[in-house]
């Protein structure tokens, strides 16, 4: 089979985008605790420029601008993604996501002082925004429905490695201001491979059928999921629907954002918004930033400092795999709930931990690191670890993969492009609002930080119980049927926990059993598969 039409090559090149965003996360954290920063950028009163004297860094609430600017960016990003992705096509935003990780990133290695770090962390956010919008549209319009959650998810496992490759080969040992721009100037490899990669690889059939471009949307779908059959029952059946969909779809004027606010699509856009939402709540992106801020405050030094936050960040990349093998097996509620429940254990935990055996940081913080501003030792410190790990062992087999996966599930064709850019806009609206928020918070509020991110942990579990469906096993034509059930509340359709997968009838339609499927629609089994 010709490779362009493997869908797992083609997800694997596209999922590079997410991992962009990882490399961020990574490049940043290693370095805000190193001397090399400190003193290069240091607002203290020893520097800058760089030298050897004792250097406290940016102040609380620059560090948390000079974090949450990326966010900025990726919020602008991914609300003008959706425009970029309905005009120019899914893959061409990609392409144009991966130059601006170059230009940023060249910004950024070559930073004299705070104001050019910042301006060169907000164009590399218009990337990380543009690709982690549309790479989960990109491929969940081109994957079949019992592979789509694997493959969209597997963005999340792109950025798990893009945290841990910087961590394991980072430049924390060289002097001087080459500590950080080594990291940083290395980061443009990644966005060159997407851009050449992403370049043979052939577009989402469903834009390409927005597009009246039939022939070409046909052709697609016998490459990726006819294996180069045109003359396959899944394909054609699939090629149908599609035509069908946008049959109904050319009545509708031009797409705008205030479309996602009409009574009929109202629900879904809520439900796509706070997943994003949610999952930025839950707190990890905060732990992946300031882990060093966390292990600082439970004594950790040094080498040992390093060591411990490789170790979070390889559990982060072990751990997403069983989500990538089973998510589609699993369903999207379940592996939700489980995660909202696990990580508001660890939480409650972290902050009963430091409540009860930590004390008061001297004067200026733990190792005159300002946020570290509580300080334990002793087992309760090693309990505080354990969490932290269990946290993140929770978050990625869960919330991580299907925050991406979700979203571009929920939406019909017409205002896919743009729902999903809004959703993933909120996603980075919260990222940047915390990055800002958790440096000042630690340095004031310590411990009860982690009450905060429990409670949102609870809000969560009960929001996807009564609001979220199951769309696993399902066709994106299947799901829109999902939401416009005549049978269950106006402008919500099925209720969610009425909800189920549908794997084996899903299975069954791709290896071309018609029979079996056609069968099950007419015994009303459209949205359930007892079988399961």
């Amino acid at each position: 089979m010709n490779i362009r039409g493997n869908i797992y090559i083609i997800s694997a090149v596209a999922i590079i985008g997410g991992g962009l965003f990882g490399f961020d996360i990574s490049s940043m954290s290693a370095i805000i605790g190193t001397d090399q920063y400190k003193c290069y950028f240091n607002q203290g009163p020893d520097g800058p420029p760089f030298n050897d004297g004792v250097c406290t860094g940016p102040a609380a609430n620059v560090q948390g601008g000079i974090t949450a600017s990326m966010a900025g960016g990726s919020w602008l990003g991914a609300l003008i993604s959706g425009f970029i992705s309905d005009i120019l096509g899914r893959k061409k935003a990609i392409l144009i996501g991966a130059v601006c990780w170059c230009i940023g990133s060249i910004l950024i290695c070559a930073s004299q002082n705070i104001g050019m770090l910042i301006v060169g962390r907000i164009i590399n956010g218009l990337c990380v925004g543009i690709c982690s919008a549309q790479v989960p549209v990109y491929i969940s319009e081109l994957a079949p429905p019992s592979k789509r959650g694997r493959l969209v998810g597997a963005q999340q496992w792109a950025i798990t490695w893009g945290i841990m490759i910087i961590i394991s080969y980072g430049s924390s040992f060289v002097n001087g201001p080459a500590a950080f721009r080594i990291p940083w100037g290395l980061q443009m490899i990644p966005a060159i491979v997407l851009f050449f990669g992403m370049l043979p690889l052939p577009e989402s059939p469903r834009w390409l059928a927005r597009k009246d471009r039939w022939d070409e949307c046909y052709a697609v779908l016998t490459l990726v999921h006819g294996k180069g059959n045109p003359d396959s029952a899944w394909v054609q059946r699939e090629f149908q629907d599609i035509k069908d969909m946008c049959e109904f779809e050319r009545n509708n004027a031009d797409v705008t954002y205030l479309e996602l606010l009409k009574p009929n699509m109202i629900n879904r856009t809520h439900i796509g918004l706070f997943m994003q939402i949610w999952s930025q709540l839950t707190g990890m992106n905060v732990m992946m930033y300031y882990i060093t801020y966390v292990f600082t405050m439970a004594g950790l030094t040094g080498n040992n400092l390093l060591l411990s936050s490789s170790i979070q960040y390889i559990i982060n990349v072990v751990m997403t795999i069983p989500a990538l093998l089973y998510v589609d097996r699993w369903g999207r509620r379940p592996t939700l709930l489980i995660g909202a429940l696990l990580m508001m254990t660890w939480l409650f935990a972290d902050a009963g931990l430091l409540a009860s055996y930590g004390q008061p940081a001297p004067p200026g913080g733990v190792g005159g690191t300002p946020e570290a501003s509580w300080s334990v030792t002793g087992p309760p410190s090693k309990a505080v670890i354990a969490c932290s790990y269990l946290f993140v062992a929770s978050y990625a087999p869960t919330w991580g993969p299907v925050s991406w996966i979700y979203p571009p599930e929920l939406y019909p064709l017409r205002v896919r492009g743009k729902a999903v850019a809004l959703a993933t806009s909120a996603n980075w609206a919260f990222n940047f609002a915390l990055g800002y928020f958790v440096p000042p918070a630690f340095e004031n509020i310590n411990w009860k930080v982690y009450i905060v991110f429990g409670v949102f942990c609870a809000s969560m579990f009960v929001h996807v119980f009564f609001m979220f469906p199951e769309t696993a096993g399902k066709t994106l034509e299947e799901v829109e049927d999902l939401f416009t059930d005549p049978s269950g509340p106006k402008y919500i359709g099925t209720p969610a926990w009425k909800t189920h997968i549908s794997t084996s009838r899903t299975l069954a339609f791709e290896k071309g059993d018609i029979d079996k499927v056609e069968a099950e629609h007419r015994d009303g089994r459209l949205h359930s598969d007892p079988s399961v």
